[in-house]
């Protein structure tokens, strides 16, 4: 799947920081390899987000609070080697999921606070629909929560939890097009 995540909102829940933005492009992968559970198809997801953007202030305290109005936009890349999405309805036209994904981000400049880190944490949850648009492609939308933090590598771990649009295009690998 070619997907894009684009941040609407914040809330506080596991992270402190709200004054931040993200957005990021990638290719997700996904393999039916569990079986079923509670009448989903149980697949295995791993994604790549070589393009990722960070719109975060630019001088900040410890916490991540901002010191001015100045925002900077950082680079970044990320990756979710493990990952688990529940498809209902997977030979429909109509195909609703839950997903859940864990990884790295890392970006050019320390992330959320001058006093925090390039690299974090990330823990991704999403809900949606899957929309068959022939044999090979589908349409995916929906919302999501992108989690990111340092789990206190360093002193300061401000974190964020963003609200995402999630947004994708799905092409079937394989011979087994009914899928």
């Amino acid at each position: 799947m070619f997907e894009s995540l684009n941040s609407f909102g914040h809330y506080h829940i596991f992270a402190y920081t709200w004054w931040s933005y993200l957005r990021a492009v990638g290719i997700e992968y996904d393999r039916h390899s569990w079986g079923r559970f509670i009448g989903a198809q149980m697949n295995y997801v791993a994604e790549v987000l070589p393009v990722v953007f960070l719109t975060q202030p630019r001088t900040t305290d410890a916490f991540g609070d901002p010191a001015n109005d100045k925002q900077i936009t950082i680079e970044g890349v990320g990756i979710s080697p493990v990952g688990l999405q529940m498809l209902w309805n997977a030979r429909g036209r109509w195909k609703p999921y839950y997903l859940v994904k864990g990884g790295l981000v890392a970006f050019t400049r320390k992330a959320l606070s001058n006093y925090a880190s390039y690299e974090n944490f990330t823990l991704q949850q999403g809900v949606g629909v899957q929309l068959r648009l022939n044999r090979r492609w589908d349409l995916r939308a929906g919302i999501g929560d992108f989690h990111f933090s340092n789990a206190f590598m360093v002193p300061n771990n401000p974190g964020i939890d963003e609200m995402m649009l999630r947004a994708g295009l799905c092409y079937r690998l394989g011979g087994n097009e009914r899928n």
